[in-house]
């Protein structure tokens, strides 16, 4: 029973946790929405001092409305007199380098995978809790069988508990049987077989 609680505690962690990037990744992805902007549409907010403030990557704009702080974003053809326009307006100016040249494809694609590896990580981790560790995470439908060495797998007559007398009789016909010629030279025979009476052990 313990085991059982300990399984489903488990997997409503697992559950929370996975609910728990998804939301978070989701959250980041909203924060990146920005309501788009004909170029002809900003200008006007421009002139009508709408626009709070903007940050220019190249050909694209994004900024924030005044008043209300939603976020925008327009593209903007080459305009020598955008800049002296803003700042005319009172419009608080930010640059960075253009979105190609500031993120590479590799950093990209690592950035799109991420969600998904901490996923199949914390997988993975629990999985291996709920088995005990040791890599039993994968180790579904193996077979426990072990493979023993020939001096692993030896049992002597030392390893058997039980009567010296008996375990005597029994060393005589096994020396016997890897020697019969020994005895037969002194009159002996084959045995039939050695019946042995009492509870194991003894």
């Amino acid at each position: 029973v313990n085991n059982i609680g300990r399984n489903i505690a488990l997997w409503i962690i697992i559950a929370l946790l996975l609910l728990t990037l998804f939301n978070l990744f989701q959250g980041q992805s909203k924060e990146g929405e920005a309501t788009p902007l004909a170029f002809s549409e900003f200008l006007d907010h421009v002139e009508s001092g709408q626009i709070r403030d903007v940050t220019i990557e190249g050909n694209q704009i994004t900024g924030h409305l005044t008043g209300t702080g939603q976020s925008f974003s327009t593209y903007a053809p080459d305009d020598p007199a955008l800049v002296s326009r803003l700042r005319t307006n009172g419009v608080l100016i930010s640059a960075k380098p253009s979105g190609d040249e500031q993120v590479s494809p590799v950093y990209g694609v690592l950035l799109n995978w991420l969600p998904m590896l901490l996923i199949i990580g914390v997988w993975i981790f629990f999985m291996r809790q709920m088995q005990g560790g040791g890599g039993k995470a994968l180790g579904f439908g193996k077979s426990r069988a072990r493979m023993l060495t020939e001096k692993q797998g030896r049992i002597t007559f030392e390893d058997v508990a039980g009567i010296d007398e008996a375990k005597e009789e029994l060393q005589e016909i096994v020396e016997f049987l890897k020697s019969p010629q020994k005895f037969q030279r002194l009159g002996g025979r084959i045995p039939k077989g050695a019946l042995l009476v009492g509870p194991p052990g003894t």
